[in-house]
């Protein structure tokens, strides 16, 4: 019976993006200033997280306790929201499109482990989070995915696999359960 080997795990060619002292600066700077609690001015978040290489446009609403793991690896159009708690895990690369929430508690994961290998190393993917998006709260966005075009993930669904363009998406994992209509009553 073949058996996991944690020990036998190694980083392999994964690549953080940046060198130590930016690595080791990033995470003093986020966990003091950007992540923080108590510093409610968003001028100074977004002025740092371009400070540390993340390509973001104007109108960035960041709320606190925002984690972003390697703000190098990240890129944010106009008009983006940041809800409290929210978690852009970026191993991988994360593009968010203009005009996007990202709610409260939500989890942009890039990163996971091939659990088929003894040593579970690292199966990292870009995540793409295209113009008009909602991601609702404690939703997690999986490795890879595309979440396309004005679609939206419901509170707590789990988003595994690419979304259609105005698609409503809900659940673990989460399904098409309808389309949405702009500028029209429901």
């Amino acid at each position: 019976m073949n058996r996991i080997n944690l020990q036998a795990f190694t980083a392999g060619d994964f690549d953080k993006g940046a060198g130590k002292l930016k690595i080791t600066a990033w995470y003093f700077v986020n966990a003091l200033l950007v992540r923080a609690s108590w510093n409610p001015f968003m001028g100074i978040k977004v002025a740092l997280l371009r400070t540390f290489g993340a390509k973001i446009g104007k109108g960035l609403i960041i709320k606190n306790n925002v984690i972003i793991k390697f703000p190098w690896k990240l890129t944010i159009g106009d008009n983006v929201w940041l809800g409290e708690n929210s978690w852009i895990d970026n191993l991988d690369y994360v593009t968010i499109g203009s005009n996007v929430c990202i709610s409260q508690g939500a989890l942009l994961l890039t990163g996971n482990h091939d659990y088929s290998v003894p040593s579970m190393p690292y199966r990292n993917a870009p995540i793409v989070i295209e113009e008009g998006v909602w991601v609702g709260a404690e939703v997690v966005v999986c490795p890879g995915v595309t979440m396309h075009i004005n679609s939206i993930a419901t509170v707590g669904s789990v988003i595994t696999k690419n979304t259609e363009v105005d698609g409503i998406y809900q659940g673990n994992p989460a399904v098409l359960v309808r389309k949405r209509r702009i500028g029209i009553t429901v």
